[in-house]
């Protein structure tokens, strides 16, 4: 499995190009490190702790920040198993994230508390998928 943490530069770029002023969800899914891997300089680099803790404390450090921006968490889930895709591809955290718009968003990842919590997710993640999307209203059928 590809390792994926932070955005690339031209994916971060191609988010900010789209409309900013649209709501917005976005689609987690989270891969943990066996244990955090800190850097060496960090607090918390000898303290042992997995990635689910590490995890725990981007969850309980950033989750102000969303509230202050207008985000919440729409829905979260156990993963079971993948019946259509990667059967490599195994979730550890799977939510999503809605906004009331892109500018929430990047308000959030720009806050300096959500800058100091980000080190947490950094050091819990192996891979993880970060999927923008438009919300629609639900329907009975597909498409």
């Amino acid at each position: 499995m590809t390792c994926y943490v932070d955005p690339e530069r031209a994916q971060f770029d191609a988010f900010k190009a789209l409309d900013r002023d649209a709501p917005l969800n976005m689609l987690n899914l989270v891969a943990f490190n066996d244990l955090a891997n800190y850097p060496g300089d960090h607090d918390l680099a000898r303290d042992g702790l997995t990635g689910a803790q590490a995890y725990a404390l981007y969850g309980r450090h950033s989750a102000p920040v969303l509230t202050r921006v207008g985000g919440s968490i729409a829905w979260r889930g156990r993963f079971e198993m993948t019946l259509i895709g990667p059967s490599d591809e195994i979730w550890d955290a799977m939510f999503i994230a809605a906004y009331p718009d892109a500018h929430a968003f990047l308000a959030m990842i720009s806050d300096p508390d959500y800058q100091r919590a980000v080190v947490h997710r950094q050091a819990a993640v192996r891979t993880s998928r970060l999927i923008r999307t438009h919300p629609l209203p639900a329907q009975d059928a597909f498409g």
